[in-house]
């Protein structure tokens, strides 16, 4: 009897262990997030990200073109909220869109128009 209770008690750690190493998985990356921008503006155009109080460069488009990006996941930071902001190269017009909650699998299209200020953005 006291083998079986042995074996038992044995059986039940090893379980314990085997399980308590499964509790300490690391959460996935964020993926990373396709950003497309379209610029009906006649002057090149900076783009920023904005996030966790940093403004981090993604790059420029150029004038009456579209540019396509890939934003790295780890802007999204927990909350899974950025903002971007595009600045006119040689001027002091800029656009900037509201916070936008990002989660996985989407995309942004982020279309600036000939004033900035009217400028609109989209994620799918």
């Amino acid at each position: 009897m006291a083998r079986v209770a042995r074996s038992l008690i044995l059986g039940v750690t090893l379980a314990a262990i085997a399980c308590a190493g499964r509790h300490h998985s690391q959460s996935e990356p964020t993926p990373d997030i396709p950003l497309k921008v379209t610029n009906h503006n006649w002057l090149d155009v900076t783009i920023y990200v904005l996030h966790d109080g940093q403004r981090t460069r993604v790059g420029s488009v150029t004038g009456s073109s579209t540019q396509e990006f890939t934003l790295p996941g780890r802007l999204l930071g927990q909350s899974h909220q950025l903002a971007l902001l595009g600045e006119a190269i040689g001027s002091s017009n800029y656009a900037r869109t509201e916070v936008l909650n990002i989660q996985a699998g989407q995309y942004i299209e982020w279309t600036l128009e000939t004033d900035l200020r009217r400028s609109s953005v989209g994620v799918y």
